[in-house]
């Protein structure tokens, strides 16, 4: 392709929308156009990466057995009814674009595709003899995001890889998924990625466990937790570990005592002397449910550790059925504005104690009567320890469970681990941090949509069975930016071969110089002879300007027919390593391809 007839412009200055580098080169480099908030265009150059992506996926998937089909992006909404999820997406996370047509139907723009495939099983798959059974699709997926942001990181419109499997067993599709484990790992390598394998939540989409494909890089929205054997990583909000050891509390008896302006951890620890870890926290939260009831949630944790709140909403959603409910809508700490339309007296924020009475709560239907009490256990075994006293300006020190304060029923693990603490393989090994981009996440699912769709087959026993499934994503659109963002320097992207628009740019300095024109139009014409992708800049530019150019886009090699063609030869400019060389112009493409050859 010659730049000159080429859809190509590139910015001098960064983009005001752009906040994160990938974004600003994309923007610059003439890759990508916005056309609305979280709505860009893929330009000529963006494409033939999306296009090199999507091949290797392709290629990896059919290794493994995976068959690509298409379905709708349009999706009726009683599908999504059907797996109970419709709430969720449209009110929980809000994340779905949902419509209704003319003839009063609700639909829906597919974020994921669990429900149309469960669907199309159905009808389809009747014997265990068709199984196992694994499809996937390269697509495009939308997403109401609140806050659109950082490029095709954060957008409301990507294109992704979903793939969905069906078993007869959890042990047939622990094989399925260890396949796709692999097939990620060789998809990620293959881009010339650095990326790391971590454990996940599951979220939305459910199942029994995941493992998300974290590309390593600082603008990750994503923090990573791992242990430097490399025997552990997960995302902080799946991630599990051992707390500090508890400090032995300084106090011997139970007394109240008064604790003016003590409000936090840090506050309390200092008027009295204490260790955090002696220390009772007792956390209020209001979540709310599909079936519409509201539940205050007061969770007692040690004062040295947090909520992690991904955990807590899995532990409610385990408790969805108590409210006549199947998911949380929100979670919220509530603020005064809420508390008004429930509490029944003002509560003594800052000085709650594990014994807050219900009476603190209006009675109405919307609200359950009651606080839902947790214990994380972090406070299982503390002695002694300081908490608060339901009176502003006072604690209480010296209490314990069984004595002055009953343990909640509900013991759950709900802290946020951090960096430092000690793992649970091994109480050696400290938690380390670092921040990921997720680029593609494997879940297995089970029978949660199969059970609630009613989509099962017929066993070799001769019974109906769910199906037991498994689902796969990868984020093409995502992936590509995440390659920018994790290669690229002061000058411009730098582009892992196997996925670059192009391998090689040849650049003519001055067009009027009719040897330069002659011997680039004949390098550019033999390397895409050779199967090396070229461009050609043969614009009526300055030199500087292509040289700048050529940096920005990220091309991995760069030819120069200048001043070295007296000699004749031609300058290669290696992208990623800025070094350079002059090669005898009858040696240039059997070089670079070599190259070329040598980095794909």
């Amino acid at each position: 392709m010659r730049l000159s007839s080429m859809l190509f412009a590139t910015l001098r200055e960064d983009p005001a929308e752009a906040e994160i580098k990938s974004h600003k080169l994309l923007l610059r480099a003439g890759y990508i156009r916005r056309i609305g908030s979280g709505v860009y265009s893929y330009l000529p150059l963006m494409w033939r990466v999306l296009q090199k992506v999507s091949q290797i996926v392709r290629e990896e998937m059919n290794a493994t057995g995976a068959q690509e089909c298409l379905l709708p992006q349009m999706q009726p909404a009683d599908l999504w009814q059907e797996s109970g999820r419709w709430d969720t997406y449209t009110k929980a996370e809000g994340i779905m674009f949902s419509l209704t047509d003319r003839q009063n139907r609700q639909l829906a723009l597919g974020p994921t595709h669990e429900e149309v495939i469960t669907a199309i099983a159905r009808d389809m798959i009747k014997s265990y003899r068709q199984l196992p059974v694994h499809l996937y699709q390269i697509q495009t997926k939308f997403r109401d995001e609140i806050r659109p942001r950082f490029g095709l990181m954060r957008g409301r419109e990507f294109i992704m890889k979903d793939g969905y499997s069906f078993h007869t067993s959890p042990e047939c599709l622990k094989n399925t998924y260890n396949d796709m484990d692999q097939a990620y790992k060789n998809i990620f390598t293959r881009c010339g990625l650095s990326f790391r394998p971590v454990e996940a939540d599951s979220g939305a989409i459910g199942g029994s466990g995941s493992q998300e494909f974290m590309v390593l890089a600082e603008a990750g929205e994503d923090e990573i937790l791992y242990t430097e054997d490399g025997l552990y990583s997960a995302n902080v909000e799946k991630a599990v570990s051992l707390p500090a050891d508890k400090v032995a509390s300084p106090f011997t008896s139970y007394e109240k005592k008064a604790t003016p302006n003590t409000e936090t951890i840090e506050k309390v620890c200092q008027f009295l002397g204490c260790s955090a870890t002696n220390i009772v926290k007792n956390v209020l939260y209001q979540a709310v449910y599909d079936s519409g009831k509201t539940v205050l949630v007061l969770i007692h944790i040690r004062g040295d550790q947090d909520v992690n709140e991904v955990k807590l909403t899995n532990e409610l959603v385990k408790l969805a059925s108590n409210y006549n409910a199947n998911t949380v809508l929100s979670l919220t700490v509530p603020d005064e504005n809420a508390q008004q339309k429930w509490a029944e007296k003002p509560l003594p924020l800052g000085y709650i104690a594990p014994d807050l009475s219900d009476d603190y709560i209006a009675q109405n239907k919307e609200v359950a009567g009651e606080f839902l009490r947790l214990a994380d256990e972090t406070v299982v075994d503390l002695e002694n320890f300081v908490t608060g006293s339901n009176e502003t300006g006072y604690h209480v020190v010296g209490a314990n469970w069984g004595k002055q304060f009953t343990l909640p029923k509900l013991t759950v693990d709900v802290r946020k681990a951090k960096v430092g603490d000690r793992a649970l393989h091994n109480q050696e090994q400290t938690l380390q941090t670092a921040r990921g981009i997720e680029v593609g996440h494997i879940f297995q699912l089970g029978t949660k949509y199969s059970q609630a769709m009613g989509a099962t087959y017929t066993a070799e026993d001769g019974t109906e069975k769910p199906f037991v499934m498994g689902c796969y994503g990868i984020g093409v659109s995502r992936l590509a930016q995440s390659a920018v963002e994790q290669s690229h320097d002061k000058d411009g992207i730098i582009w892992p071969v196997a996925i670059a628009p192009y391998h090689a740019i040849v650049v003519i300095p001055n067009i009027t110089d009719e040897q330069q024109v002659k011997v680039a139009e004949e390098i550019y014409h033999n390397l895409n002879q050779a199967g090396v992708e070229t461009l050609l800049d043969d614009r009526d530019e300055r030199a500087g300007v292509k040289f700048k150019d050529a940096d920005l886009i990220g091309i991995p090699y760069r030819i120069v027919t200048g001043r070295s063609l007296k000699d004749g030869k031609v300058e290669l400019v290696e992208r990623s390593t800025k070094n350079s060389q002059d090669i005898p112009v009858e040696e240039i493409v059997k070089i670079v391809s070599e190259m070329i050859n040598n980095n794909s």
